[in-house]
Parts: structure tokens; sequence; C-alpha cells
């Protein structure tokens, strides 16, 4: 698909926060009924522009999913990310539903599952057909206060977009953690627009949307690199396939190398311990992803892949050392359409 220039937004940047907080009712220096600022127009002129070329490109790959399961029908929201009729969707929607029917094109075409992932929270779909499709931008480069949009089909409405900032990045919420760390949208979602896609300026896909925040006022999306990671694990695998290499961690008081992140104990005969790690090691980088508390080991986790070997570099009597760790199958891992737990999370049917 074609996408926007690298520039779109870029003019805006200056005004998004004063903006939102005008919506938002921050905007403490104005009084309830002072006029705007002649310069307001001109900005939501633009920013309207920005917000309806960005839908414009991408409302063709993104699709309604129908589909029942034990308590009835449902529906939610889903998106092409190939021109052979795959596409993505939250679990809740396609994870352990059946008769899933797939609107596009002014069709309904059977969808048949290829992945039901409950541990990232989606499910991957395939349809029969050549199809639009988004492109994938790279999450890691939002910040707070990134301008995003979802879209998505809320209840029986027609496709809608939704612009709104990131509001941060969370690897848990009210106790309970994700599998890996998401994206905070200031979006808020309903019925239906569960898988819908999160796009930055670009118009790129940066997440899925797979929850909501309890007071309804903002979501979770899962970041496009997770979704990606689990498409790839079924492409090689036919499964997906989270490794597993055995340790236990414990939080120090003060970090060392940067890292607060040590190893308390490695399982007998796991792959950590196979590798040569201690007991007392500070972890410092997991592949790629570097650590700097216990949570950060959690997130690099989750892009660890059964057989594929991994470097753990960890601090160790004063000098970092790197170690080849090969994670094994994780024996807690739940990835099939089995029946499992609920997930932390999730937007209403």
């Amino acid at each position: 698909m074609s996408r926007l220039p690298p520039t779109a937004f870029k003019h805006l940047r200056p005004w998004l926060a004063a903006t939102a907080g005008g919506l938002l009712g921050c905007a403490g220096a104005l009084a309830a009924d002072a006029p705007l600022p002649p310069t307001s127009a001109p900005v939501f002129d633009a920013l309207q522009r920005e917000v309806q070329a960005i839908f414009g490109r991408c409302r063709s790959a993104v699709v309604r999913i129908e589909a029942s399961d034990q308590r009835g029908y449902l529906s939610g929201s889903g998106f092409f990310v190939d021109p052979n009729g795959t596409l993505f969707t939250s679990y809740t929607v396609g994870g352990e539903s059946q008769d899933i029917q797939v609107a596009f094109g002014g069709a309904r075409y059977p969808a048949h599952r290829l992945v039901s992932d409950i541990r990232s929270g989606i499910a991957i779909l395939k349809i029969n057909a050549e199809t639009p499709f988004l492109t994938s931008g790279n999450s890691r480069q939002l910040a707070v206060a990134s301008p995003i949009i979802a879209i998505g089909f809320p209840m029986d409405l027609p496709l809608t977009p939704a612009f709104g900032t990131v509001g941060g990045f969370d690897l848990k919420y009210q106790g309970r953690y994700f599998a890996t760390t998401h994206i905070r949208a200031n979006i808020p979602v309903q019925r239906g627009e569960g898988g819908a896609p999160l796009v930055n300026a670009r118009g790129e896909v940066v997440g899925i949307l797979i929850s909501r925040v309890e007071s309804g006022n903002a979501s979770y999306a899962l970041p496009i690199e997770a979704a990606e990671k689990v498409h790839k694990d079924f492409m090689r695998f036919h499964d997906v396939r989270p490794g597993w290499i055995g340790v236990r961690i414990k939080p120090l008081e003060e970090p060392v190398n940067g890292s607060t992140a040590s190893i308390e104990e490695l399982l007998p005969n796991a792959p950590g311990e196979k590798a040569g790690l201690l007991a007392g090691d500070v972890i410092v980088q997991v592949g790629n992803h570097r650590v700097t508390s216990p949570e950060d080991v959690l997130d690099a986790s989750f892009f660890l892949t059964a057989t594929d070997e991994t470097t753990i570099r960890v601090a160790r009597d004063g000098s970092e050392r790197d170690f080849n760790v090969t994670p094994v199958d994780n024996p807690d891992a739940r990835v099939s359409t089995t029946e499992g737990p609920e997930p932390p999370l999730k937007i209403d049917r």
C-alpha cells in the first residue's frame, strides 16, 4: 500500500500537546467560555486533513469479523497483513470462536484460524482472496504523546477512525503482568473494535487493540513486533514456540552495570544452567534488548524462540560476559486453541 510521507504530522507536532490539553479540559489558562485563539482553526483543519488522509489509505485493509462462541454472537475488527488474505485480530474475537466470517469488499468470506495465542492476546486468520494489506511500522519509535489512530468497527457502525496519543508503555496493569510491554493508547474503544489496527502518523501499523482500560477512556495495544513474532513462529513451525531458559530473577537494591536484574536461581538442566549462567549474575542484555530491571527480562523473554540461540550478557566479578543460550519450549506455554485462562483484559464483545 502507499504510505504518507515521513513529514506527515510534522507541522502539527508543536500544537498537539496544547490541542489535546484543551480537548481534555486541561487548559486551565482559558476560561470555559473564552474564544479559541485565532490559530486554532487552521490547526484543527490541518489535523482533520491528516487523519482523513491516513484513514483513506488504510481503510480498505481493515475488516469486520463476525463469529460465534458458546456465549453467542460476537463481532470485532481485524486487518490484512499480506496480499494472500492473512489477517490479525484479537484473541477475544478469533481465538476460540467458530463460524468466523470476514466482511471484505462487499462480500463475506469464511475464515479459518491459523494461530490462537492467548499469551499475546491475538489470533491470526486467513481467507481465500487477494487482499490489500497494511505495512508494519516500528512501535519502538513511539514516545509518550506520539499521535496514533485506531481504525475499527464500533458496535454495528461503519468503519471509524479514532485519533489519540500514546499515554505510556506498560508491562503491568492493576497488579497483573502482560506477556510483553503494551502500548497504552489514549483512545477509548467500544464493542466491536477489538483487533483493530493502531497506526502511526505514516499510516503504518504499530499495534493491535486487544484490551481496554477499566474506565473505558483508554486502551492497550500489543506492539506489532510481538504479533509478527507469533506469525513468524507459525510460518516456521506451524505453531507458536515461546522460548524458555529456566532462570528466576530477583531485584537488586542497587544497580550493577545499570541493571537490577539478578539471577536468583537456575533450574537444573535448564538451558540457562547448561550455558554457564550462575546464580548472582546480573543480566544486562537479552538478545537485542537492553535490561535495566527484572521487568525488562520478562519483556525480552517474549521474543525468545525455542531452538533459536540467543546471547545473554551478564555482569559478573566486575566485568561483562556473553553466554550463548538455546531456549527450549516453554513448559508452561498455552498457545493453541485449547481452553486456557482468560486474557488479563479484553474489549467487550
